[in-house]
């Protein structure tokens, strides 16, 4: 089970960059990525190929918009926004992961019979 540090779980990558948008506001999705791998303290390691591929479908989903825009080094740039209906799927991940979270732990804390 323990793959390398760039392994993460299916549907997680979906939640870090809604919840990344929503708090940052909008990103390019270098940006993103380069947020998410601050945050995490570098144990998160995403290429251009895993980050594109997440908000490619977290835009066919609608829970994000984009908008060509000029980034900070005068390049152009999509910036992605998470949208009203991102909003509603950011709460009841975030609610479900909490659960399941917990869940994990109180498993984690079961005394060896």
């Amino acid at each position: 089970m323990g793959g390398s540090k760039s392994d993460i779980l299916q549907g997680t990558l979906d939640l870090m960059v809604l919840q990344t948008l929503e708090a940052m506001g909008p990103l390019h999705g270098y940006g993103v990525a380069r947020r998410i791998e601050q945050i995490s303290d570098d144990v998160l390691q995403l290429n251009q190929g895993t980050i594109y591929a997440s908000l490619l479908r977290l835009q066919q989903r609608r829970w994000i918009a984009a908008a060509w825009g000029t980034s900070e080094n005068n390049r152009k740039a999509k910036f992605y926004t998470i949208t009203r209906a991102g909003r509603r799927q950011l709460s009841a991940e975030t609610e479900h992961w909490e659960r399941i979270a917990g869940v994990i732990g109180r498993l984690l804390r079961l005394a060896p019979r």
